[in-house]
């Protein structure tokens, strides 16, 4: 027979509703979540005041930066599983550990991996066929993400041991903190004491003022660039500074265990390695998606592609957030040995994200041409901003036919991982993303080319719509409720 109530934290017997158990978590986390996705989307929001063709550029260079990234925050997100069942085991003290060592191996991917791609981005871009000036402004915007992804990835790692803590607020005043530096960083970098556009306001005339003071050169779209790599600096040194606080460290002995732990790389390897790949692969195929499949239609098919995509992931972020709540609330039960429990949380958080993702997707469809034209510039050209509306209402359109799916395929997916469960979800992403993104993306374009740029956007709401069956159908058979990442609770053995 399940309970209704938890107790609000570990070690903490006051009685807490199983919502606000989620909310307390996911709300926060929504925020954190969030913030990587604001910082790009005040870039583009600060650069499309260059001209609309910087729009598509700066989308360009960030997927190419963060796709890599991707592979490894997918395979850091464990971290989160091994805390919270560790909590909920009663050994919250062997949490650190895996935070540590999540560090270590962003050192090492960040060296092996994101370093040599980040010199030799540039190239890559002209290499690829598209406009040379898109390909050049995106490859610079690029190249200086991954110098600074590191930070980033710290970021990342850290993340996940508050949220397998159930301290999601540690991480959530970081990402605030980072998101006012960025706003004010990267507006100054990119007009510096060149000229400031006039619909910015107060916020443009200080930040004019200041580019003036410093006698900053305006640096354009690297500039927005170097504002998101400081601001990711700030949002690492917050959270480590409670991490290794004295609270937390009497606690918890988090300063202990910095060493390089084989075990502890084993365990996040063994775990990690399905949601990294099923992570990064689909950021591939939505590279693929976005950069050729869409992009090649020409600038305005980019632009648009770009500005939709853009609030897709202001729907996806915060579900994103939902997912990892979910993921360390059932981490949690099952460490504890109370799979029932876990189960009723998950299907909580699924009603969350499908509330909030069902009103994402209205609103895509209601305000769709209000929500392209404020990426345009006043000073378009009308036929390039009427087309940019067409276009991008379309995809917005269809971004919206899928919300629903793509908030119960997040969940679920969250919930997978926080048992431990990562292998089923990792090989059916695969499968199912390069099979209906990519190929059915191309099969869209020579079977239906009158669609242009709408036909992939059509099999990128399929591959939404498959994937949410088979991660519903892999929790519906209950496999997941006889995992366990970490040993039996000390209660239970006694």
């Amino acid at each position: 027979m399940s309970d209704t109530r938890v107790p609000s934290s570990a070690g903490d017997t006051t009685p807490q509703s199983p919502l606000r158990e989620l909310l307390t978590i996911a709300g926060p986390t929504v925020a954190t979540m969030t913030s990587y996705t604001l910082m790009t989307f005040t870039d583009k929001w600060l650069v499309s005041r260059l001209g609309p063709e910087f729009v598509g550029a700066q989308g360009n260079g960030g997927v190419a930066a963060w796709v890599p990234q991707s592979i490894a925050v997918g395979t850091l997100n464990v971290i989160n599983s091994f805390v919270a069942q560790n909590m909920g085991a009663g050994r919250a003290d062997r949490g650190p550990a895996y935070a540590w060592n999540g560090l270590w191996l962003s050192i090492f991917f960040w060296a092996v991996v994101l370093l040599p791609l980040a010199i030799t981005l540039p190239s890559i871009f002209l290499a690829t066929g598209m406009d040379p000036q898109q390909a050049a402004w995106g490859g610079t915007y690029g190249q200086i993400l991954l110098y600074g992804s590191l930070l980033n990835l710290w970021t990342r790692g850290l993340s996940q041991f508050f949220y397998g803590m159930h301290r999601a607020g540690v991480v959530m005043t970081a990402g605030i903190a980072a998101n006012i530096v960025n706003l004010f960083i990267s507006a100054v970098l990119i007009f510096g004491n060149g000229p400031v556009p006039a619909d910015l306001g107060l916020f443009g005339r200080l930040c004019g003022w200041t580019g003036e003071t410093l006698g900053l050169p305006p640096m354009g779209i690297e500039g927005s660039a170097w504002g998101t790599v400081i601001a990711s600096g700030v949002e690492f040194l917050i959270p480590l500074a409670v991490f290794l606080g004295p609270k937390m460290n009497a606690a918890y002995h988090t300063r202990r265990a910095w060493r390089w732990s084989l075990s502890h790389v084993k365990d996040i390897g063994r775990i990690g390695w399905p949601a990294g790949l099923m992570f990064g692969n689909e950021m591939i195929c939505w590279a693929v998606f976005m950069v050729y499949l869409v992009s090649h239609f020409g600038r305005e098919h980019a632009s648009a592609g770009w500005i939709a995509h853009q609030y897709m992931s202001l729907s996806f972020m915060p579900a994103v957030g939902i997912s990892v709540a979910c993921q360390a609330v059932v981490g949690k039960q099952i460490g504890a040995g109370r799979p029932d429990l876990a189960e009723s949380r998950a299907w909580l958080a699924t009603k969350l994200a499908i509330v909030y993702m069902g009103v994402c997707g209205v609103l895509f469809v209601v305000f769709r041409a209000q929500l392209v034209r404020f990426f345009i510039e006043d000073g378009t050209p009308p036929e390039i901003s009427s087309e940019l509306v067409r276009l991008g209402s379309m995809m917005l359109i269809a971004t919206a036919a899928f919300q629903l799916f793509d908030a119960t395929a997040m969940v679920m997916s969250g919930a997978l991982r926080g048992a431990g469960d990562t292998v089923f979800a990792g090989v059916a992403t695969v499968i199912a993303s390069w099979v209906i993104i990519v190929c059915g993306g191309f099969f869209m374009i020579r079977v239906f080319p009158s669609l242009q740029s709408l036909g992939p956007w059509i099999a990128a709401a399929t591959y939404i719509f498959a994937l949410c069956l088979l991660l519903l159908g892999r929790f519906l058979t209950g496999k997941w409720k006889s995992m366990r990442l970490v040993e039996p609770p000390a209660t239970a053995e006694a």
